[in-house]
């Protein structure tokens, strides 16, 4: 295998130039490859089962090649792996938190040794680019660690209160919930998989992932990982399968403790956070997507702000619940900010193979999201006006996969294509004549995840960190205007109905979304 330690790859950078990282990407492109037709089990209890039936997962740069064969698993199955992890709970729970930080940092260390062959399958599973793919499994890395570290630097969660008496010793302790389900998307398939698996785990609950059916291959791997290094029979299970099936039955089971789900505002509110909690309130980590607002003041630097909405948008396709989809432009620098945005898609956004070192932007995820591109590019020619791209590409290479190009469209800021998440590499941008007018339409959204601005006057920065309503927000990134939050540098979660919690991800207050308190009083003569 190529040397592991190539510089790392985040979502903010610009290229990868670096020889030893595409040669460490072709190896494991090669022996991802040779995996092509393989079937896969489910793991219920840190056991192999097999279903009745299997479902292919296909190729979006080529839906004539499946690529695997995963296991429809089963409401039976997935009622088995709930009932191996509330079996294996006790235990798991008594486990001293530094043995449990033990396992999850070997299991960790494992992703980082096999960080090539995760990214060489996930660009064949869902189409994402050199970058993308190296950035994902380098966070997942980032990002279990840094939830390691906050295990250890909060002692595993047990602290020392005051004593009332001086007889009476008196600690607050966080104790695990009991079996939780996670329930992953298909955009970031090992990120925000095995981030909240990680997190479960070391706060000394039991698990049951559910992967995306589109990309399952990195979570299994990863499920094995934990194994090998270590962890008890039932501490883990992995199902695939229908979401009428395998997700409803962990959200409906009543030996479900706290859920975590990634997804759309539909889904994780109405289906999951409304309906999990039945005789008593249950935790439930929901990060329900975004319409992600863009700021540019008469005063911005508009070389930033161009690249900044560019890589904000077209990054992996826009399937990011980041992604930059809304830009409010003054008028005053409309024209030439339009321009520039569109003049730097067609220098950078180049449309291809996933697998080849130049491409930007490979194929839509999925057969779903490419439908819907078709279709709101049809409302975007009926309602407004497109200004780039806009079209599905079929010639050529292009012939059997979810190609398309990447859209600027200009719509009335009322339309659906402006209020709605629309997961694909389509952006609106639209005039505001101040910038009071274009906080209140960025403000105006049932959403709140991310934001940017883009100004060089320092009041104006100000006025927008008092002003935004999202939980992610950022001012003159030119590496995304609104996307690119890692693990150690930026927490990531939103406001309004794109959080549950009101706490981010990897940040200093993750971990307690996976625990409840105990005070705990013991007299002492």
């Amino acid at each position: 295998m190529s040397d592991q330690t190539a510089p790392k790859i985040t979502y903010t950078t610009l290229s990868a130039d670096n020889d030893a990282i595409h040669e460490g990407i072709e190896e494991a492109l090669e022996r991802a490859k040779s995996l092509i037709g393989n079937t896969y089990p489910l793991i219920i209890g840190g056991e192999e089962r097999t279903a009745d039936e299997t479902f292919p997962v296909i190729n979006p740069a080529n839906t004539e090649q499946v690529l695997f064969h995963f296991q429809n698993g089963t409401a039976q199955d997935t009622r088995d792996a709930i009932a191996a992890a509330r079996e294996a709970f006790p235990e798991w729970s008594r486990t001293p938190w530094e043995e449990r930080v033990a396992i999850v940092e070997r299991a960790n260390q494992m992703i980082q040794d096999n960080i090539f062959d995760i990214a060489a399958v996930m660009m064949l599973e869902i189409g994402k680019n050199r970058l993308e793919a190296l950035a994902e499994t380098a966070e997942t890395v980032d990002l279990v660690g840094y939830y390691i570290k906050e295990m250890r630097r909060n002692n595993g969660y047990v602290r020392e209160m005051e004593s009332q008496t001086g007889s009476d010793h008196n600690m607050s302790v966080m104790k695990p919930y009991g079996v939780w389900g996670v329930i992953a998307p298909f955009n970031f398939p090992i990120a925000l998989a095995a981030a909240p698996v990680g997190a479960a785990l070391l706060t000394g609950n039991t698990v049951v992932i559910k992967p995306t059916l589109d990309a399952p291959w990195a979570m299994l791997q990863v499920v094995k990982y934990y194994y090998e290094a270590g962890l008890p029979e039932g501490c883990l299970s992995y199902i695939t399968g229908p979401d009428e099936t395998a997700a409803s039955e962990i959200v409906t089971n009543p030996d479900v403790d706290g859920i975590t789900f990634t997804g759309s505002y539909e889904v994780g509110y109405e289906l999951i956070y409304q309906r999990f909690p039945k005789d008593y309130p249950k935790p439930v980590v929901a990060e329900m997507g975004g319409k992600n607002p863009v700021l540019i003041s008469p005063q911005a630097d508009l070389d930033k702000a161009a690249m900044g909405v560019m890589r904000g948008a077209f990054g992996f396709g826009g399937q990011k619940c980041s992604a930059s989809s809304r830009v409010y432009v003054h008028r005053d620098v409309y024209e030439p900010f339009k321009e520039k945005l569109v003049s730097l898609t067609e220098e950078h956004a180049q449309v291809g193979d996933p697998l080849k070192r130049e491409t930007f932007l490979g194929p839509v995820g999925t057969p779903e999201g490419y439908a819907k591109y078709q279709r709101f590019m049809e409302m975007a020619r009926q309602d407004g006006t497109i200004v780039y791209g806009g079209e599905v590409l079929k010639e050529g290479d292009f012939e059997n996969g979810f190609f398309v190009q990447p859209a600027i469209i200009e719509m009335p800021h009322d339309h659906e294509l402006v209020k709605k998440e629309l997961f694909l590499p389509i952006v609106a941008i639209m005039p505001v004549d101040s910038m009071d007018e274009a906080m209140a339409e960025a403000n105006d959204s049932a959403l709140g995840l991310c934001a940017g601005i883009f100004t060089e006057d320092e009041s104006e920065i100000d006025w927008f960190l008092q002003n935004i309503q999202a939980g992610v927000v950022y001012a003159n990134r030119s590496g995304g205007a609104t996307t690119g939050a890692w693990p150690g540098h930026q927490t990531f979660g939103g406001w309004k109905g794109s959080g549950s919690t009101g706490k981010n991800i990897f940040g200093h207050y993750s971990l307690l979304a996976y625990m409840r308190e105990q005070s705990r009083t013991v007299y002492r003569e």
